[in-house]
């Protein structure tokens, strides 16, 4: 007897082999068959002809930590396939916490009925528990947060009695349940670590046999650089390494893709578990605030806003040596586009290029202007730019070790995350993926694509019974139509849902059926053992 039926459905395991008819039975929260189950019982038998059965998909690198404290339910992940998200990303999570008010000040926008009760990551997770969560979450410990909790806001290197709490919260960490280990080099205060430090705070993560997921140091002028380094502490270490949306940006020489994969693949052959994802699409964004100096960003809010006031030090604050977008040193404003402020919403979409004329102003005044003028939400003003390019992602999406991310919010349209954007195609990753990479360009099978975002993750990961559609495996569904999936987002529009998903189920049950958003919210918060 069992609870669901999905009947006739083509089904694509997630493990790469090919496609094949047949049913799957669910009963509770796990699959219980696969295969022929026609003269079986069921309290549902659902037929899905002509529609891929699928596990859900994984969503290896988000940044959703404090938006599902605000809002658990996260449609625009469930309504495109997505039942598992990794947070605490590019060295930013949200445990452990020191001082409150200054971890506050980190959330996103402005969270209705968040408040930072807790010290520990147990605690986070604890706190994140009690949510209704659409997705099942599993959480990273970010460096960028542990040298705050030790070091507040200086930027220089840690001494032994420093090096050595930094290393406890990173052992209690591991031990409450966290994945692995992130680093945020490119941004403050992860820019000031140095690689010495970063390979001390690894060897605890393999130990555990976590992974250490890294935004790395450069990806422009300076890409091997800042590539070799994470490799080289997977290499010192031993730990599993994952290269975060590894794409090369603007600014990069012409065979820095090539060159990185074979660098990677160096490092693989010598015996360094090293592998990396991409986001499917050239638009890479940041906080506006990135680009700034790492000095200008020195304590916080208010004392940004400080030095936005004086004349002098804003004209400091543009020349920037360790400039993370070098559109922004070559004052390429026609390719950066302004996507999330709370004053001037009339300006979202638009140009920094534009924004300049609108205001009779430099577009570099413009913009320091705009951060003065959101006032206590400075951090959070947000920009996205035509940063990366198409033949360095189709490259690396041939590389069968390359996972595909969102590097985004979980959202939920009409609640109180609704107003907020993480990406321009958070709301559609996975049908960006499937209907360009997969479909149109052919650059893999549909059965690869799949495990690009199912078993390849959980691997990395060290998931065990996600990311594979077999009996024993929990019920991470995800229903679709090949053939119709289509990405939907646009820089104008881009809270759009994609179509040709049909049913989501998590942990065995249904957050969107027959194309719709359920009132239910399956997912759990998920420990590493």
């Amino acid at each position: 007897m069992f609870d669901t039926v999905f009947a006739n459905g083509t089904v694509v395991d997630g493990s790469g082999a090919p496609a094949y008819r047949a049913d799957v039975g669910i009963e509770g929260d796990r699959i219980k068959a696969v295969g022929d189950l026609s003269a079986t019982e069921a309290g549902e038998r659902i037929d899905v002809s002509g529609l891929c059965v699928a596990p859900g998909f994984i969503d290896i690198h988000t940044h959703s930590d404090a938006i599902l404290l605000a809002d658990g339910r996260a449609d625009s992940q469930v309504c495109q396939g997505v039942t598992s998200e990794v947070v605490g990303q590019c060295g930013f999570s949200f445990a452990p916490v020191e001082d409150a008010e200054r971890m506050a000040a980190w959330m996103p926008g402005r969270l209705p009925g968040v408040e930072v009760t807790w010290n520990t990551y147990d605690g986070y997770l604890n706190r994140l528990g009690e949510m209704d969560l659409g997705v099942n979450v599993l959480g990273m410990l970010g460096h960028g947060t542990v040298h705050g909790a030790v070091l507040g806001d200086d930027i220089r290197p840690a001494t032994d009695e420093e090096r050595a709490r930094m290393l406890r919260y990173v052992e209690e960490a591991m031990e409450q349940g966290a994945w692995g280990f992130t680093t945020g080099l490119e941004y403050w205060p992860g820019v000031g670590a140095t690689t010495p430090e970063l390979t001390e705070l690894c060897v605890p993560v393999a130990k555990y046999g976590r992974m250490h997921a890294s935004h790395v140091r450069n990806r422009d002028i300076f890409y091997d650089l800042g590539f070799g380094e994470v490799m080289a502490i997977g290499r010192v270490t031993g730990v599993r390494t994952q290269i975060a949306h590894i794409q090369p940006k603007y600014g990069r020489p012409d065979n820095a893709m090539k060159h990185t994969i074979e660098m990677i693949e160096h490092f693989r052959d010598i015996g360094v578990d090293v592998a990396c994802d991409v986001i499917p699409h050239e638009w890479s964004h940041t906080s506006v605030v990135a680009v700034l100096p790492s000095w200008a960003r020195e304590g916080g809010a208010p004392a940004l806003l400080e030095r936005l006031r004086d004349p002098k030090t804003r004209e400091r604050m543009k020349h920037n040596p360790g400039q993370m977008w070098r559109l922004v040193t070559d004052e390429k404003w026609d390719r950066i586009v302004l996507y999330y402020v709370h004053v001037n919403r009339d300006l979202i979409g638009k140009t920094v290029e534009e924004i300049g004329r609108i205001r009779g102003k430099d577009p570099f005044d413009a913009i320091l202007d705009i951060l003065l003028e959101e006032g206590d939400d400075v951090l959070h003003a947000k920009w996205t730019s035509h940063n990366f390019f198409e033949e360095d992602l189709q490259m690396v999406l041939k590389r069968p070790y390359c996972a595909v991310i969102s590097d985004t919010f979980a959202l939920t349209p009409g609640g109180p995350t609704g107003d907020l954007i993480g990406s321009l195609a958070g709301y559609g990753w996975t049908a960006r993926f499937l209907e360009h990479y997969v479909r149109e360009l052919g650059l893999m099978s549909l059965e690869e694509g799949v495990r690009r975002m199912t078993l390849l993750p959980a691997s990395r990961l060290g998931l065990k019974d996600r990311g594979v559609l077999r009996g024993g495996a929990y019920a991470d569904i995800a229903v679709f139509d090949y053939d119709k999936v289509a990405f939907k987002c646009t820089v104008e529009e881009p809270r759009v849902h994609p179509d040709g998903f049909v049913h989501v189920m998590a942990n065995g049950e249904f957050g969107f059926r027959q194309g719709r958003r359920t009132n239910v919210s399956g997912g759990r918060v998920l420990r590493a053992a």
